[in-house]
């Protein structure tokens, strides 16, 4: 009876494998396929135009004892 579970837990575990394989390769298999190809995949480019700011960033100053000094 163990073996028998065994092998549906088995075979439950690699259809589960097979089927995310699957939805794997469909959304990537063109990017694959163009790959092995050597030629770029042709897909739309969107631009989107966004700002962005970057702030300064101001470190405050490290108090530091002279034996740091010392090691550094």
């Amino acid at each position: 009876m163990i073996a028998a579970l065994g092998t549906l837990v088995f075979l439950a575990t690699l259809w589960m494998l097979v089927v995310l394989g699957a939805a794997i390769l469909e959304e990537s298999g063109a990017k694959i396929a163009a790959a092995l190809k050597g030629t770029p995949q042709r897909s739309p480019v969107v631009s989107v135009a966004i700002r962005v700011r970057a702030r300064p960033r101001v470190q405050r100053p490290m108090r530091v004892s002279a034996n740091w000094r010392a090691a550094a």
